[in-house]
Formats: C-alpha cells, sequence, structure tokens
C-alpha cells in the first residue's frame, strides 16, 4: 500500500456523492472559511512542468482548524498546481470548478460559489471525527482528481492559505489569471461556433437547472467560458460539462434555440422545455442555481433592470438584499424578471438584447459599475446609479428623470396616454374575470365594478372580488 493510499485509509469522515448538496446552518458550524463577512478568498488551479509539482504534496499557510475559534469566520485561498502530459491551460479552469463539486463530496464540508466568491463551512460533527486540520481537505481533493483524471493528472500538490497578509498578494495574482481569461473568451462570438455547451456542475442543489454556455453568455458562475466547457467536455466526456448542437435558431433576439430547448428538456428531465438565453422578461428565462454572481432583478416602479452581486451589502434599490432575491431566483426555477448571471456576461455584445440591453439597466452596485464600466456605452453609463445616488425607488426615480434615462421615455408616453376608465355593469364583465357567486354585480351605492391595471404584470391561480360592507355602529 502506497503512502497516499495508507493516508486515504485513514480519512477521518465518509467521501461520497451522497453528501453532495449537504447543507450546513450557522449553529452546525465548527468555522467558515470564506463566505460574505470575509473580503480576499480564492481558489485557483495551475497548470505546470513536471518538476515543478511534488506529487501529494500539502501546504498549510496560517491557522490550520484547530486552531480557528469555533462558529468564526476566517479568509482562506487554495491554490492546487497539476502536471501530466495532457495537463494545458485551458483545462486550469475546468479542473478549478471541480473544487466545488469536489470538496462537497466530502461529508460535513458545504462549498459555494467560485473563483474569488469562495464560500466554505465545516460541520461541528466532521471536526468532532477527526476532520480537524485543513491538511484534510487537501487530501481528499487529491485522491478526488487522481481518482476522477487518472489519465491527465500525473503530478498534483495543494497549497491552502489561511493568513491575511499572506493571502492577498496570492489573491491579486488570481485576479489576473481570472481577468486574462474572460478576456479571451471574448475574442469570439456565438455565430463563429457550430456548437454551444451545457453544465449541470450545480444539478445537486439545483436539480433543474442547466447552464447553457455559449460564447456570448459565460456560465452563471462565472468560471466556465466556451473555451472552458469545450475543453472539459473533451477531457471528461462523461462529466457535467457537455456538448449542445446548436438546431435551429427560432429566436435570434431573445436567444431561443432548438438545440438549448432539447439539451434542457433532457437533462432537467422534463422540467425545462424552453430557453430565452438574453432576457429577464420572458417565462422561459435561463434558469439559475445558486452560484450566480449576481442576480438581475426587474423593478416595474421604474421599467427598469437593476443587477446585484453576492458581495453587495445591505439591501438593493428595490429594499431586498442578496440573499432574500437569490432565495427566489435559484434552485433551477425559471422566473420572469429574476435571473442569474455572471458578470462577464454585462460585457457581451448580446447582454439582455431582447429587453433594450444596457439602455434598461437602471442600478447595480458602484464596485461592480466600476469593474465593468469600460464596457458600458457611453451615452448611458452615467445614467445608471449606484447605491451611491440612491438606496430607495423614490429617489431612483428622480435621478432616472435628472439623467433622462432611456427608460424615462417610457413613462412619458404611459402619461400622454388618454386614460380610459371602465365602469362595469352587469353586462360589462371583464374577459377571464369570473364574479364570485354571491356577490352583487352592480352594488346600488357606486353603480357598478370598477378595475383598473396599468402596466401590471400579475400571475395569480384565482381572483377572488369580494364586496366589503360597512361596519355597524355600536348601540349606546
Amino acid at each position: 500500500m502506497t503512502e497516499a493510499e495508507i493516508k486515504w485509509e485513514n480519512f477521518p469522515v465518509d467521501v461520497g456523492l451522497v453528501y453532495e448538496g449537504e447543507r450546513i446552518r450557522g449553529k452546525q458550524m465548527q468555522v467558515e472559511l470564506g463566505g460574505p463577512k470575509v473580503g480576499d478568498k480564492f481558489e485557483l488551479v495551475q497548470a505546470r512542468k513536471m518538476n515543478e509539482v511534488q506529487d501529494g504534496k500539502i501546504t498549510i499557510i496560517g491557522p490550520d482548524l484547530k486552531d480557528m475559534e469555533e462558529g468564526k469566520s476566517y479568509p482562506v485561498g487554495i491554490i492546487v498546481e497539476v502536471a501530466g502530459k495532457q495537463v494545458e491551460r485551458d483545462l486550469e479552469s475546468v479542473f478549478e470548478r471541480r473544487i466545488h463539486e469536489f470538496s462537497n463530496f466530502i461529508e460535513g464540508m458545504m462549498h459555494l460559489n467560485q473563483r474569488y466568491d469562495i464560500w466554505m463551512r465545516l460541520s461541528k460533527a466532521s471536526y468532532k471525527k477527526g476532520f480537524n486540520t485543513l491538511k484534510w481537505w487537501g487530501e481528499g481533493l487529491i485522491h478526488l482528481y487522481k481518482s476522477e483524471f487518472e489519465k491527465v493528472i500525473e503530478k498534483i500538490q495543494v497549497t491552502i492559505i489561511t493568513d491575511p497578509s499572506k493571502i492577498k498578494p496570492e489573491f491579486d495574482k488570481a485576479m489576473k489569471v481570472y481577468k486574462t481569461r474572460d478576456e479571451r473568451a471574448r475574442s469570439i462570438t456565438d455565430d463563429d461556433v457550430n456548437e454551444f455547451y451545457g453544465c449541470v456542475l450545480c444539478s445537486s442543489f439545483a436539480p433543474s437547472h442547466v447552464c447553457t454556455i455559449t460564447p456570448g453568455r459565460i456560465a452563471l458562475c462565472g468560471s466556465i467560458s466556451w473555451f472552458d466547457a469545450r475543453a472539459a467536455a473533451k477531457v471528461d466526456p462523461k462529466g457535467p460539462n457537455f456538448l449542445i448542437e446548436k438546431g435551429e435558431c427560432l429566436d435570434d433576439i431573445k436567444g431561443e434555440w432548438s438545440g438549448i430547448n432539447e439539451a434542457a428538456k433532457k437533462k432537467s428531465l422534463g422540467e425545462v422545455e424552453r430557453v430565452h438565453l438574453h432576457t429577464i422578461l420572458s417565462p422561459y428565462n435561463h434558469t439559475s442555481c445558486g452560484c450566480f454572481e449576481a442576480i438581475a432583478f426587474y423593478i416595474p416602479e421604474v421599467d427598469g433592470v437593476g443587477i446585484v452581486d453576492r458581495n453587495f451589502k445591505g439591501a438593493a434599490v428595490n429594499g431586498l438584499p442578496f440573499s432574500t432575491m437569490a432565495n427566489s431566483t435559484g434552485g433551477g426555477k425559471q422566473i420572469e424578471g429574476f435571473v442569474g448571471i455572471g458578470v462577464e456576461y454585462m460585457r457581451s455584445p448580446k447582454f439582455f438584447q431582447a429587453d433594450g440591453g444596457w439602455n434598461r439597466v437602471v442600478w447595480m452596485p458602484s464596485h461592480i459599475k466600476d469593474r465593468v464600466k469600460d464596457d458600458i456605452p457611453a451615452d448611458v453609463v452615467d445614467k445608471i446609479a449606484t447605491e451611491a445616488d440612491t438606496t430607495d425607488l423614490d429617489s431612483l426615480k428622480d435621478f432616472l428623470k435628472s439623467k433622462n434615462h432611456p427608460v424615462v421615455k417610457g413613462w412619458v408616453e404611459e402619461e400622454e396616454e388618454e386614460e380610459e376608465e371602465e365602469v362595469v355593469t352587469p353586462t360589462m364583465v371583464p374577459t377571464g374575470v369570473q364574479m364570485p357567486m354571491g356577490v352583487p354585480m352592480a352594488p346600488a351605492a357606486t353603480g357598478g365594478w370598477k378595475i383598473i391595471l396599468k402596466g401590471a404584470r400579475i400571475t395569480a391561480e384565482e381572483l377572488i372580488i369580494k364586496r366589503i360592507e360597512p361596519k355597524k355602529k355600536k348601540k349606546k
């Protein structure tokens, strides 16, 4: 038995698919690594030459698990270095995304998100079983990587950093690597390729979610581009990334393709039958997992779109924090008016093109706006509000008016339309409205029912209209 096999034989907790998707709540956790309370955190895979990697080596820089206070949050950075004859740069992000999957295979370990947004928790139960050092995390990853990619990865070493002063320089290096990858992905368009790709890596958290990856639409997690997905499907044909034949273009503006519809239906087991890639205002919005970098949300009060990422603290301009909207958006559902996106998608020429693209965006956090500022059209960039300009809908509306944002034109046109009010008599019941039994159709006091719906988007299983009787005065 080799040294690696001996270590794996002594692994303190179970490892397997059964633990994927395990949620660890605050009261259950021993410690938290990364997450919203921590600034610098990252995960990075780098391809190396054979002589640059010491196979099986695990290095911990900073406090280990047993040195951390129970219930607290700590910074974390992990660098996985791999080598082999078939290892190439295109596979780095493919292997990198598997940190999410492999970490979740470990009993009592929860891993969410990706790249610079990682959020991990270790349960008290696993800690008590002996998972009291980060070296076990490294051992688990090494074993799973070699098992999954035995024909590709010949050597692998892991470095885990928890010392804040040591994380910062490595974090900056990682950000440069991510930037280079993203810039390469922008070199081609959807029209330049004959196939798209899909990903179901998040299916354990969102069973009906099927991520569609095209040159113009990066994965929701922001870490898998079209190039990455192509490399992943090639090296691991039975893995979570797979080829999607484009098929017939059914709607070029909304981004609907017969091949995407077929793949979504198959992979979601019939839950999702149609997908629109480039709109937020469709009942067939792209599904959302839970690892999305940001959420785009419709704001009916101004007929515009807001964007908020998971690093934004507090409530967005609509009064809801990211966590609340994430609970409604994720899980593999198709929600009209809400959709998860990767930040890089905001640089795509197809960015919500069916809804007006950047001309429909009215609010976003300042740090996200600064990040994509160079890709926002010059004539609208200063018309998009941030939390520094407005924090509520009333002041947002004033801001948009003062800047003459493109959405304001729609308000003016609506205000100029002649208002028509219909008084419904017993012979004028609105189409589709079924008056409840026992409710008089034309109360003597009012002369009829009046229902006015302007600019409304309402979904309801039934409409109930009740007559409110005046309260009787108490007898003295």
